[in-house]
């Protein structure tokens, strides 16, 4: 765990933090579509990821998800760290995006290291206005894009933190993600791939405009 903490967040962190997070953080190895965290549940812990990529999801009152934003490795969620501050039942739902690879923080270290660490208080703030920031983008994508242009975002994002331009992703999955339909996801992919955009595959699409 010491030399992928190190390559992930040694850039971050001074030598004592990282340390401190290799002797209490708890280390997970996880594949692709695994909940990390679920709605409703007492978050005791907080996420370090290393490698691969996760999404944070919100639900409503029908059970329909809303992607809100994609962690990739060095993040954290800054949602995660509001409901542990506050000792707050998880608003959001996490789930692995890819297999990943990921330390979990004990709630009890982070009001420590705020206090103690000011490269981990840095870390902090810049989380919140980086997330606060793809909250915003989400919100724009829904109030001022056409479901084309979001579909095409979307397939763009998931092609970039996976590296591929090919993305393994069912229609429904897509459907599930933008919070809208799997017939309106299937009519707009098939007229993406007439216009040469993408091309559709057996449970994956690949991408020509990235």
């Amino acid at each position: 765990m010491q030399k992928e903490l190190q390559e992930a967040y040694g850039f971050i962190f001074e030598e004592e933090l990282l340390n401190e997070i290799e002797s209490v953080g708890i280390f997970k190895e996880m594949g692709p579509n695994q909940k990390i965290m679920e709605i409703g549940d007492y978050v005791t812990g907080m996420p370090l990821l290393i490698h691969g990529a996760i999404k944070i999801l919100r639900e409503d009152n029908k059970g329909d998800e809303l992607l809100l934003y994609f962690l990739e490795r060095g993040d954290t969620c800054a949602m995660t760290l509001t409901c542990c501050m506050g000792q707050k039942k998880s608003e959001i739902r996490a789930v692995t995006e890819s297999d990943c690879s990921l330390i979990m923080i004990p709630i009890g270290k982070m009001e420590e290291w705020t206090a103690k660490y000011k490269t981990w208080r840095a870390f902090v703030f810049e989380s919140y206005h980086t997330r606060f920031s793809e909250m915003l983008e989400t919100i724009d994508t829904i109030a001022f894009m056409n479901m084309d242009e979001r579909i095409m975002r979307h397939l763009r994002d998931k092609a970039k933190i996976n590296g591929n331009d090919v993305v393994q992703s069912t229609h429904q999955e897509i459907a599930y993600d933008l919070h809208t339909s799997r017939v309106v996801v299937s009519r707009i992919l098939k007229k993406l791939e007439i216009d040469g955009m993408i091309a559709l595959q057996r449970n994956s699409i690949k991408i020509f405009d990235l």
